[in-house]
């Protein structure tokens, strides 16, 4: 594991609490405004009736989607997180790293694996793609809901791969050591759902309502059977 894989865990251990806290008193205006309806929306459109929540941090997702009555299982790397999420009573969790997702032993196959604003890192996020075979059933969809890439070019960064330093602007003080995030451009996106062969449905771009600035972007992909062209959805 790459130094600064190890960091994006270290923070997210350190921060795991007011995370919690944070998701608990909706604080997070992006999520209220616009992601949390963005993400909810794409999943319950393809009518699973089971998911795997990659990432899936406190547990919020499972408690937005616990009226649908799907079988839900979350992962996570940071186990305070996963303490956080079995109390919710909406799925079952377990601390699982995205090393190990390939080689994990889910008891069923699923039909959405879902990573809302839970793909940070660089070899990690490959170990995820590397998995998603193993873990969909035929006609699965993979979905990933990240910061959009237009919204995250800068002078001091411009427009390429790489690391970059993170920030906790916007949150309260409790949150410490930002973690350090992997910048992907569009076309890398795209090329890592070409590379494992996971055809890529459907783009979805969320913009605030008032500035009309982009917010996120969401990937559908759907592992056998789906049509290789695109639907862009400006919303």
């Amino acid at each position: 594991m790459s130094k600064h894989e190890e960091e994006i865990i270290n923070s997210w251990n350190e921060n795991a609490h007011a995370w919690s806290r944070a998701i608990q008193n909706k604080e997070i205006e992006s999520r209220n405004l616009i992601t949390n309806k963005a993400i909810l929306d794409i999943i319950i459109d393809k009518k699973p009736k089971s998911i795997l929540d990659i990432g899936c941090g406190e547990g919020w997702l499972a408690t937005a989607l616990s009226s649908y009555g799907l079988k839900f299982y979350g992962i996570d790397v940071i186990p305070k997180l996963i303490e956080e999420a079995k109390k919710t009573g909406n799925g079952d969790f377990e601390v699982l790293s995205y090393k190990d997702l390939s080689e994990a032993a889910f008891p069923y196959k699923f039909d959405v694996v879902v990573c809302n604003f839970s793909l940070l890192g660089n070899e990690s996020v490959k170990n995820v793609f590397e998995a998603v075979h193993h873990l969909l059933n035929e006609k699965g969809f993979f979905i990933i809901q990240t910061i959009h890439p237009l919204a995250a070019v800068s002078e001091n960064y411009g427009y390429q791969d790489g690391w970059r330093e993170g920030s906790w602007e916007g949150f309260n003080d409790e949150f410490t050591n930002p973690p350090p995030w992997y910048f992907r451009t569009l076309n890398s996106w795209k090329n890592l759902f070409k590379k494992q062969e996971i055809n890529l449905i459907e783009i979805v771009e969320r913009k605030f309502p008032t500035t009309q600035n982009f917010a996120s972007i969401i990937f559908v992909g759907q592992v056998v059977n789906a049509s290789s062209d695109v639907f862009l959805s400006d919303q």
